[in-house]
């Protein structure tokens, strides 16, 4: 059985391998355990028999809802985890009083904008050649 539960100093190692396994510039572990504790961000795991197979987060900027750091582990793909992470997550800023959510993605990655859509997110805006690794433009949404 899968849970998600706030992201603890314990995951926060899980956290960094989960990064470097799926993005070209990730987060490290120093970076995830000064995030965890910031009042104002909220950091899920996504827990299978005592072992993280995804995490995301969220960080309230001046009310608004940033979504960040969503992954999955790759051997568990479209199994409805991500779909798990974020609900959580957007539940989560609504407790606190956040309406509008943003979040950047890069152009390619249909499956997450599917994801996001399904939330709700909208596109309104690229940001030209935001990433590196490849070099590619982020799509930025919107669930307002």
């Amino acid at each position: 059985m899968i849970i998600v539960r706030r992201m603890e100093e314990k995951d926060t190692l899980r956290a960094e391998e989960l990064e470097k396994d799926n993005f070209s510039e990730p987060w490290s572990q120093k970076s995830f355990l000064e995030t965890i504790h910031l009042n104002y961000a909220y950091y899920f795991v996504a827990e299978e028999n005592e072992s993280i197979i995804g995490m995301c987060g969220l960080k309230n900027i001046a009310g608004e809802g940033e979504i960040t750091n969503v992954v999955v582990d790759k051997s568990r793909r479209k199994q409805g985890i991500a779909e798990m992470l974020l609900g959580k997550a957007l539940d989560e800023g609504v407790r606190h009083g956040i309406e509008a959510f943003t979040l950047e993605v890069r152009a390619g990655n249909e499956p997450a904008i599917r994801l996001y859509k399904k939330f709700g997110f909208e596109s309104e805006g690229i940001r030209k050649n935001f990433y590196e690794k490849p070099k590619e433009d982020a799509v930025i949404m919107w669930k307002r």
